[in-house]
C-alpha cells in the first residue's frame, strides 16, 4: 500500500495498491491484531466508490440524509421486507450496497436490518469526499 491517507475518525483509508485482494486481508489481518477480534473491512476502488455515488436513487434528497450500507457481497433480496422499526426511511438495493434515505435525520432512525452487522455505513458528503481523495493526484 502506498499514498495512505485517512479521513475522519470513523475507519475511512485511502490508498493506493496493485494488490487490492492483498491490502484487503493485510488490513484485515492488522486490525485483528489490534483489536484481538476479526473485524471486516470493506474495499472499493475510487471507480467503484464513484459508481455508488451515480447510482443513488435518492439524488435530489439532502446528501447529509442519505446513507449508503456497504456490503462485501449483494445485499439480500428481502432486506426491505425485513426491516424493522422502518418509519419515513426508503431503502434501495443496489449492487454491494444498500440506500437509505433519512428523511428526519440518520440520527433519529430506529430502523434496523440484519444486515447492518455485515457492512458500515457511510453518508453521501462522505462518499463524495473520499471519491475526491482517491482521484486528487
Amino acid at each position: 500500500m502506498s499514498d495512505v491517507r485517512t479521513y475522519i475518525q470513523s475507519g475511512n483509508l485511502v490508498f493506493s495498491s496493485e494488490d487490492p485482494s492483498g491490502a484487503k486481508m493485510a488490513l484485515e489481518k492488522s486490525l485483528e491484531d489490534y483489536a484481538g477480534k476479526a473485524v471486516g473491512v470493506m474495499l472499493r476502488s475510487a471507480q467503484e466508490m464513484q459508481d455508488v455515488l451515480n447510482a443513488n436513487p435518492f439524488q435530489e434528497a439532502n446528501p447529509s440524509k442519505i446513507g449508503v450500507l456497504f456490503l462485501n457481497d449483494a445485499p439480500p433480496r428481502d432486506t426491505v421486507l425485513i426491516a424493522k422499526g422502518r418509519a419515513d426511511e426508503e431503502i434501495v438495493l443496489g449492487a454491494r450496497e444498500v440506500y437509505i434515505h433519512f428523511p428526519s435525520g440518520m440520527g433519529r432512525t430506529k430502523l434496523r436490518l440484519p444486515v447492518m452487522s455485515e457492512g458500515t455505513v457511510r453518508n453521501v458528503n462522505t462518499i463524495g469526499t473520499l471519491v475526491k481523495m482517491a482521484t486528487d493526484t
